[in-house]
């Protein structure tokens, strides 16, 4: 006989569900609305926000880490603020300054490179646009280049913190990193990974991007992180303020933060389920977020959203629950 399941009943996740619907400053991740699931739940609020081309299976890891937020207890942070890092999207060089203004303080820039439909002369303009603001530039591929196109690229974005995802797969990664200078960082190698830790094993990065939706949540991630044997940049899932401080609180509980978190995405949104947090000296504060029940509503999905959500749900379930 299976053990019990040891998540709540999927109808007592879908009697605490709030849809939301946040609007986007820029298009990121190809989308300028961004939707979420919410739970209101016995420990505090739990957000399920997998992107739509996820399957159940891929999904129900994020299903996981919303469990966790709202029925389970917190770890203790180690500190009460986290630093984290402008994030620039895929946007023409003349609109840099805007974004970064939304980064007050931030010393660090990640920037969005290889984006479909844009040349590396794109990105060297954007990058070089931001390096004029900011000290210090990571940019972030999503796996888009061949090798040989990583290697064009280091060459052409000049001095980078580091390239992160570069190319799609680990044995792309391990063969790119013996031919350039700037440091790999993983993150589609770590989070998408049967085993996370093949890609260390490999020799393929120098960095672990980590995020807590799509590892299931803050302890499977702090796990990850303490036997990963490189350093560790927490970083966003395009999370709301309620998903960002599980971000956080996994950030402030990691014994040592040497680079600034990926954390202060909030600023991509127009709106969001509590007043803006902004950055203060390129901090963001470590809490629990309680979202306003008035922009909850304000915000609220339409009615076939919110079923797609509600479906989506129940689709995942059996995969967190197995």
């Amino acid at each position: 006989m299976a053990p019990p399941c040891e998540s709540p009943p999927c109808n007592d996740l879908l009697d605490r569900l709030h849809v939301v619907a946040l609007p986007m400053r820029v298009r990121f991740r190809g989308i300028t609305v961004r939707e979420v699931a919410l739970f209101d739940g016995p420990s505090g609020w739990g957000e399920f926000g997998a992107f739509v081309e996820y399957g159940p299976a891929e999904a129900a890891h994020w299903l996981l880490a919303a469990i966790e937020a709202a029925y389970r207890r917190s770890p203790a942070p180690l500190r009460d603020r986290v630093p984290v890092n402008a994030t620039v999207p895929a946007v023409e060089p003349q609109r840099v300054p805007e974004v970064l203004a939304r980064f007050p303080g931030a010393q660090t820039a990640k920037v969005k490179v290889a984006e479909p439909g844009q040349a590396l002369a794109d990105d060297v303009a954007r990058v070089e646009a931001v390096r004029a603001l900011v000290d210090k530039v990571r940019v972030d591929a999503n796996g888009g280049w061949s090798v040989s196109e990583a290697v064009a690229a280091a060459r052409a974005l000049g001095p980078l913190e580091y390239l992160e995802q570069p190319c799609a797969t680990v044995e792309e990664l391990a063969e790119l990193r013996q031919q350039v200078d700037v440091p790999i960082a993983a993150d589609e190698s770590i989070r998408k990974a049967a085993d996370p830790f093949r890609v260390v094993a490999l020799g393929a990065a120098d960095i672990a991007v980590v995020k807590v939706a799509p590892l299931g949540g803050v302890e499977p991630l702090l796990t990850i992180a303490a036997r990963i044997g490189v350093p560790v940049v927490v970083s966003s899932a395009l999370d709301s303020a309620v998903g960002m401080s599980r971000g956080l609180l996994a950030a402030a509980c990691l014994p040592e933060l040497p680079f600034a978190c990926g954390l202060g995405t909030g600023g991509l949104f127009v709106e969001d389920v509590v007043d803006p947090v902004v950055p203060v000296g390129g901090y963001l504060p470590v809490g629990p977020v309680v979202p306003d029940p008035a922009r909850l509503a304000s915000l609220a999905a339409p009615a076939d959203r919110r079923q797609w959500w509600i479906d989506r749900i129940r689709e995942c379930y059996p995969f967190v629950c197995r």
